[in-house]
């Protein structure tokens, strides 16, 4: 139940060529505080209820522990959250081991693209595409909780 996540800023869209998902997720917070988050999210046909802990001093690891939901308990979940309904379409791309997981952001977010890799330590190598920019792992501003309270928009 612990996550290895890296966080890269995106610096093309030639990522999308390279996919092989694409799905539409919204995501809501029952709570953001940063030492314990709980998010609600859909993901295409399918809800996901997730708590997150607080990241350790690289931002890189911390607890995360989710379950499936199905739509039926997801939908009335996400209107309950906190105010700033996250709005995305997700692509996955494989590149060498890994899968990369690009956000394209959309509504108060719009502009925003941000790529993640989960490792299995903080010091796995991995290749890194040549969309593939600024890293931004641990930096609060480019998480979706803070993201949802602080849109990009408004930066």
């Amino acid at each position: 139940m612990i996550e290895i996540e890296r966080k890269f800023l995106v610096t093309s869209e030639d990522f999308k060529a390279q996919a092989f998902a694409k799905n539409h997720i919204a995501q809501g917070y029952l709570n953001s505080d940063p030492e314990r988050t709980v998010r609600i999210r859909i993901k295409g046909e399918i809800g996901f209820l997730t708590i997150k802990g607080k990241g350790n001093e690289s931002g890189m690891t911390r607890f995360e522990w989710e379950t499936e939901l199905s739509l039926l308990e997801a939908k009335p979940l996400l209107a309950l959250c906190e105010k700033g309904i996250i709005d995305k379409m997700r692509y996955e791309i494989e590149v060498g081991e890994h899968v990369y997981e690009v956000d394209a952001f959309f509504g108060d977010n719009e502009g925003l693209v941000i790529a993640e890799i989960e490792l299995k330590s903080e010091t796995e190598t991995f290749k890194k595409p040549n969309w593939l920019g600024k890293e931004v792992t641990g930096d609060e501003r480019y998480y979706n909780a803070y993201l949802s309270k602080k849109p990009y928009k408004n930066w």
